[in-house]
């Protein structure tokens, strides 16, 4: 899409022994284009091993640091990740899309206290909020879980944080270690409730993030509803999803003919129902908008104009989305002969 920028890699960090943070440096003529909101990803690209390669990031500064920085944690078959964990420099250029997604954080309209759930690299869209609401005053409470303190981006950062902000309650959960002043499992209803209940009974949480793994998240939305939260209050984003599929959308055969609008320019072919409308979109060389490619991210998000498609899994549009027309291209297929998707008027 025209919303990528090459930019250079300011600076590298090692956070832990498989996590580094990058800091990209933002020309003054690019920094109306990477202003974000507290929450926000970015979804970088570049060529490895001559592929193209899209991975969609979380910044972890705030929007008054004027900082653009993701956290990379080295996953066991990434491509990027080990490519960011092992090779990538400072002074490199790599293409940058303008910050996006709506799992955000916004001082203005949500005031008061907020609770906060992380695991692992959860963290980083989290981190990004925390800061932000502690600048702004307000109360923040945080549940952050990983194997270890080693292994826990952003571990020092959020203990000083925890010391400069008498208003803001941290504690860790490990599961693969034992700290005295931290919970010992996962992120479940028990240590979900021992901060709510427990801890901080007398702060009256106006709203909740949570981000990490599909089960984590669906255990801290179920114990919060189970208290008496309402679902509108509950804001989450996924870094991994489950594995499973809409079985329905799997079995579709046949093709459609299928008109995609993107950037104002109008495309239209033939498909295979089989193939989902992002790859039918890339085989004919359609500059659409993506980067997860696993129904996590919100990049390619389109609108269903005419005609009809079903999703393989959904976990991102709310309901309201989807009765507007809204489908996520990686995970759709047509289910009608002939279909009509806007990437523009979303």
């Amino acid at each position: 899409m025209s919303d990528f920028r090459q930019l250079e890699v300011r600076h590298i960090h090692r956070e832990t022994p498989s996590a580094v943070s990058v800091e990209f440096h933002v020309p003054e003529a690019l920094q109306p284009s990477f202003s974000f909101k507290a929450g926000q990803y970015i979804t970088i690209k570049t060529v490895l091993n001559g592929e193209e390669i899209r991975r969609a990031y979380s910044l972890c500064t705030t929007p008054k640091e004027n900082k653009l920085k993701v956290a990379i944690k080295e996953v066991s078959d990434g491509t990027f990740s080990k490519y960011a964990n092992r090779e990538l420099t400072a002074g490199t250029l790599l293409d940058v899309h303008s910050p996006e997604g709506n799992f955000i954080y916004t001082p203005s309209s949500h005031s008061g206290a907020i609770a906060l759930f992380a695991a692992g690299s959860g963290i980083t869209p989290i981190m990004s909020i925390l800061k932000t609401a502690l600048a702004y005053g307000n109360t923040v409470a945080l549940l952050y879980g990983n194997k270890s303190t080693e292994e826990t981006i952003f571990h020092d950062e959020l203990i000083a944080l925890a010391e400069k902000y008498p208003n803001f309650y941290l504690k860790f959960v490990y599961s693969r270690s034992r700290s005295e002043n931290a919970l010992a499992g996962r992120i479940d209803s028990t240590s979900v409730n021992y901060v709510l209940k427990n801890q901080m009974a007398a702060t009256a949480f106006t709203h909740y993030y949570i981000c990490g793994p599909e089960a984590m998240i669906t255990t801290v939305s179920d114990t919060l509803k189970s208290n008496g939260v309402a679902e509108e209050a509950i804001h989450f984003e996924l870094f991994t999803s489950s594995s499973e599929t809409n079985s329905e959308a799997e079995a579709i055969t046949g093709k459609s003919t299928i008109s995609v609008t993107v950037d104002d320019e109008d495309f239209t072919f033939e498909m295979d129902a089989s193939e989902t409308i992002l790859d039918a979109a890339l085989k004919q060389k359609i500059d659409a908008p993506y980067s997860c490619q696993g129904g996590i991210c919100s990049s390619c998000i389109c609108r269903v104009t005419e005609g009809k498609a079903i999703m393989e899994k959904n976990q991102i549009l709310t309901d309201s989305e989807l009765e507007e027309g809204m489908i996520l291209a990686c995970q759709a297929h047509p289910t009608t002969a002939t279909i009509a998707v806007d990437f523009d008027d979303i």
